[in-house]
């Protein structure tokens, strides 16, 4: 597996996280308060925690919803995410 290097992880809000996701495929199945859950037709599950669309979210907590979908670098250059 491809080890990302999350130093190149840009500051991400939870609107451009959110389009990444769907155009990946997670679909938004059900929130409860302010934790917004996602999953994808093959069985991955993404929990996606934010007040407003336009919050960022910090490199450790994008690090962990990254580990969460499965994506590898070349998945973040292609939804936009890495620089």
């Amino acid at each position: 597996m491809n080890e990302i290097d999350y130093s190149k992880l840009r500051s991400v809000t939870a609107r451009k996280l959110i389009r990444a996701l769907q155009r990946d495929g997670f679909v938004f199945n059900y929130q409860t308060g302010s934790h917004r859950v996602y999953y994808h037709p093959d069985g991955r599950r993404v929990v996606v925690v934010f007040h407003r669309p336009g919050d960022t979210f910090p490199p450790k907590t994008l690090r962990g919803i990254i580990q969460d979908t499965g994506w590898t670098e070349v998945d973040l250059r292609r939804l936009g995410l890495m620089k």
